[in-house]
Order: structure tokens, then C-alpha cells, then sequence
């Protein structure tokens, strides 16, 4: 327990006079998290990089199927994401709980240059979650311009609809992000593809009152859109 905390504080020392008295770099606790785990979530580089010189597994799930790699990539913690890749840690694991990678997570909170990490090292751009849904949709929901960009860069399909027949656009229509808009249309996402509701995008901004987003799409198909 004191060497968790002292891994989760980010104290260095004592996580290097508690690993010389005998305790086990790889100990879990009862959620099946490792020392690497705690510290890789919180950012902690110095104490990432001791327990990995001490031998600790670099991919050691917990209960939920989450490596550190994971944890420190939800967080956007680049520096301890560059070392655990450096030490081969997996992309493209999945955990047990929403059947999600750990690219998703990064996508979803806006850590561009995790994202940009992950897929350098070869993560998929358009594996779906158990919602049908991908990255794409994720970043242009959350409203993420910067990690939009670069999901399409990399050859995310811009239309792509997950199982309530959504795509990106649509997304980011129904929560107002002007920007995120503007760039899936001029990559030539369709304004008139329906969902399983028969709602289009435009008709999700309209429904929501986003009135930038509604003059920003044109009615009835392809149209340059305002600048």
C-alpha cells in the first residue's frame, strides 16, 4: 500500500528505498492495478522511468483490461505515453468494460499529440467501439477541430455511420461545433445522409437551436459552405 501511494504521489525516492526493501515492482492492488499503472495516470515520468529500470511489466492490464499506457494516455500525460511506447507498450488494447481502445479515450478528451503518438505507432483510425461508433465521430461530438484534422489526415472515413446511423457530421451538428462543421463539409461529408430516426445533420442543429451550424449547412445537398 505505502509503495501505491508513493507511486500515485509521485515520489520518486521513496518508491526507489521501497523497490531496494524487497517490494515487488509488479504487485497489484485490488482493481489489478500495477505501480506503473498509478504512476502512469498521474504523469509521473521520473517514477514511470524508475519502475520500468526495476523490471515492471509494461502492459499489465487491470480488472478492466487497462494497461498504463492506457491510463496515461486518457490523461494526455504525452511525456509517460512517449516512454511507454519507447518500452513497447501495446496500442491497441481494449478494455473489458466499453470494449473501447485506449486511442478512443485519448480522441475523446482532445489529447492531440497523444493521438498523433498513437497512430504514429500504427493504432487503427476506424475501428469501431460496440456502438458501431469511431474516432471520427468521437472527436466531432466532443467538438475537438485539432484531433478532427488529424484523424482525417490519416484517413478516417468521413461518413461513416455507426448503428444508429450517425455519422461524424451529424455529431457534430447535434452539439453546435461550428469549426468541426465547417471542416467535415469541406471534406465532403454528406449534409443529407439520415439516421435511423430520419433526422440529417441539419436537422439536428436546427433541433437544438444552433443557429450558426444551420446557416453554416446547406438545404438538399452539396453547396460551398459560407465563410
Amino acid at each position: 500500500m505505502r509503495l501505491w501511494w508513493a507511486a500515485a504521489e509521485g515520489h520518486e525516492a521513496v518508491v526507489q528505498l521501497l523497490l531496494d526493501n524487497g517490494v515487488a515492482v509488479d504487485k497489484k492492488n485490488k482493481k489489478g492495478r500495477t505501480l506503473l499503472w498509478w504512476a502512469a495516470e498521474e504523469g509521473y515520468e521520473a517514477v514511470v522511468r524508475r519502475l520500468l529500470d526495476k523490471g515492471a511489466a509494461v502492459d499489465k492490464k487491470d480488472k478492466r483490461g487497462r494497461t498504463p499506457l492506457w491510463s496515461a494516455a486518457a490523461e494526455g500525460h504525452e511525456a509517460v505515453v512517449r516512454l511507454l511506447l519507447s518500452k513497447g507498450a501495446a496500442v491497441d488494447k481494449e478494455d473489458k468494460r466499453y470494449d473501447q481502445m485506449l486511442l478512443w479515450w485519448a480522441a475523446k478528451e482532445g489529447h492531440e499529440a497523444v493521438v498523433q503518438l498513437l497512430l504514429d505507432k500504427g493504432a487503427a483510425v476506424d475501428k469501431e467501439n460496440k456502438e458501431g461508433r469511431r474516432l471520427l465521430s468521437c472527436a466531432a461530438k466532443e467538438g475537438h477541430e485539432a484531433v478532427v484534422q488529424l484523424l482525417l489526415d490519416k484517413g478516417a472515413a468521413v461518413d461513416k455511420e455507426d448503428k444508429e446511423g450517425r455519422t461524424p457530421l451529424s455529431w457534430a451538428a447535434w452539439e453546435g461545433h461550428e469549426a468541426v462543421v465547417r471542416l467535415l463539409f469541406d471534406k465532403g461529408a454528406a449534409v443529407d445522409k439520415e439516421d435511423i430516426k430520419g433526422r440529417t445533420p441539419l436537422s439536428w442543429a436546427a433541433w437544438e437551436g444552433h443557429e450558426a451550424v444551420v446557416q453554416l449547412l446547406p438545404r438538399g445537398g452539396r453547396a460551398t459552405a459560407a465563410r
